[in-house]
């Protein structure tokens, strides 16, 4: 039988009582390194509570599951992880495998380290969007950045795990600190420019949950720039709308730094951006391409251009409408088809309507 036993976020003191007895009565005892870090202290405190010595695996043990499985066919086999087992999706895999092979498992849940981090900021759990990771390659940021602009525009806020890992070499746990992840999303927004990431942009920090000199702080990017996060885990959450109750929560329960913003406010779909940049730029050549019409006189051909220029604006105006009735594709369509009209007189003038 595979045991997958969460031992919280405190180290060995999250272990539960029902927990300890039944490590104890496990022949073999796994402790995984990889979803957060776990001190020489903690592996310490877990082999007292259960009179054994568990060894301490990391991610590709785990992920290669072999050996754990192949002794859960006659042994009894435990495997203990940070928080909760089954919000790692590398354990969930092995327990899908263990059930494919008709290996018996149980799970013993226990706290979750990110459903804590969303309490102890007294944030609302159900408004939050999907949660991301990042890592220090720079295209995690992107990845990151994105996840964070689609659920502002829900109204969801978005908890940003950040990258650890455990050097088997040396032993020293690296942990990605939070003022780095901040100074990434912001070179991300000079790249990008969704509006997403700003100096007041209002963010929140939670660092080392469960231990002892745990901390939490929140504040815009600007005011957390001088902050020393120390070491990890750390954990990001950049909120969208606050209820009010969040607010007085973040100022209560967090060392807050400034007073606590509407980060969604300012953030727009794509589509709508773009229809506010094109539809007066387009108004503008529709209108210099008419000054060029009237200039040439009444010519007959100049007659079926005006009309062309006509449908022109009423597809820029079907574009605001659309917009404004959150029809964002049919926006960007109508924007596109006036364009197209403006440019197929242009082409069959000479002329170039969109720099005057």
């Amino acid at each position: 039988m595979l045991w997958l036993v969460g031992a919280g976020i405190s180290g060995h003191r999250g272990l539960s009582l029902e927990a300890v007895q039944v490590l104890k009565k496990c022949e073999i005892v796994f402790v995984e390194r990889f979803t957060s870090a776990l001190a020489d202290s903690d592996l310490e405190g877990i082999n007292a509570a259960i009179g054994k010595s568990a060894k301490p695996v990391q991610r590709w043990f785990v992920e290669d599951g072999r050996e754990m499985l192949d002794a859960a066919r006659e042994k009894q086999v435990a495997l203990v992880t940070y928080g909760d087992p089954l919000l790692a999706t590398t354990h969930t895999e092995l327990r899908t495998r263990a059930a494919k092979a008709s290996i018996k498992t149980s799970v013993l849940h226990a706290a979750s380290g990110i459903t804590s981090i969303m309490g102890e900021c007294g944030l609302h759990m159900y408004k939050f969007g999907r949660t991301v990771t990042m890592m220090s390659e720079p295209k995690s940021a992107i990845s990151v950045y994105n996840t964070v602009f689609d659920n502002l525009l829900l109204g969801s806020h978005t908890l940003i795990l950040t990258e650890y890992s455990h050097d088997e070499k040396t032993g020293e746990p690296f942990f990605l600190d939070p003022a780095v992840v901040l100074k990434m999303l912001l070179d991300c927004e000079r790249d990008l420019r969704h509006r997403v990431f700003s100096e007041e942009t209002f963010v929140v920090v939670a660092s080392r949950l469960g231990s002892d000199d745990s901390r939490i702080v929140s504040g815009k990017i600007k005011s957390l720039a001088g902050v020393g996060f120390g070491t990890g885990p750390h954990s990001v959450i950049v909120p969208a709308s606050l209820h009010f109750t969040e607010e007085e929560a973040l100022e209560a329960l967090t060392v807050c730094l400034d007073s606590p913003v509407d980060n969604a406010a300012s953030v727009k779909r794509i589509s709508a951006q773009m229809i506010e940049r094109y539809a007066p730029k387009a108004r503008e050549a529709v209108q210099h391409m008419r000054d060029i019409l009237r200039k040439e006189g009444e010519k007959k051909e100049n007659k079926g251009m005006h009309e062309v220029l006509d449908n022109a604006e009423y597809y820029i105006d079907d574009a605001e409408r659309f917009l404004r009735q959150g029809k964002h594709e049919l926006a960007v369509l109508s924007i596109g088809y006036a364009e197209g009209l403006v440019d197929a007189l242009r082409f069959q003038k000479g002329i170039n309507p969109w720099n005057p």
